[in-house]
Parts: structure tokens; sequence; C-alpha cells
């Protein structure tokens, strides 16, 4: 699914939806969308680690526990996704 218009952002970067629509794909593009693969999961888990530990350590640089603390979050939901890539890419075989 593809969205055709956006309007405007809010003051922290957030997308404001005013007026749009949807432009619906073929049902077998979306289920494809909606399963990414196990390599591509993989990828991204190991992109999450890599930018949680970024964070975390800045965080920890500059003394901000808020930001050490996304960091550790973020690099924790990155090893997750890459065990969710090995579990689908068993199943892909």
């Amino acid at each position: 699914m593809s969205q055709s218009a956006i309007n405007e952002f809010n003051e922290r970067g957030q997308v404001l939806f005013k007026d749009f629509c949807w432009e619906a794909a073929p049902p077998y593009q979306q289920a494809e969308d909606l399963m990414k693969s196990g390599n591509q999961d993989k990828a991204e888990g190991k992109l999450h680690e890599a930018k949680g530990k970024t964070k975390e350590v800045a965080g920890k640089i500059a003394g901000n526990r808020k930001l050490e603390g996304e960091g550790k979050a973020e690099k924790v939901a990155g090893k997750a996704q890459g065990k969710t890539g090995d579990v689908k890419k068993v199943f892909e075989d």
C-alpha cells in the first residue's frame, strides 16, 4: 500500500495526515510486503543492534542516562529481530 498525500509535520517531526487515501495493492503483493524474509530480518536486526550500541556509548559519554537506556533497548530489540530472522530462515528452507 502506498500513501498518496502527506500534508505536514508537527514540531516533533511526526507526520500529520489530513487528507489521504491509500492505493490498494494486489492481495498477493500485500502479503509479500507484510512477510519479510529471514535474511532481511537478520540484516535489520544487526542494523538496530549497531544503532543501539552507538546510542548506548554516546549516552555513557555524554552522561545522558535516557539516551543510554534507549540504546540498550534498541540493541535488545535488534537481537530479537535477528532471532526472528533465524526462525523464519528455518521455515523458508
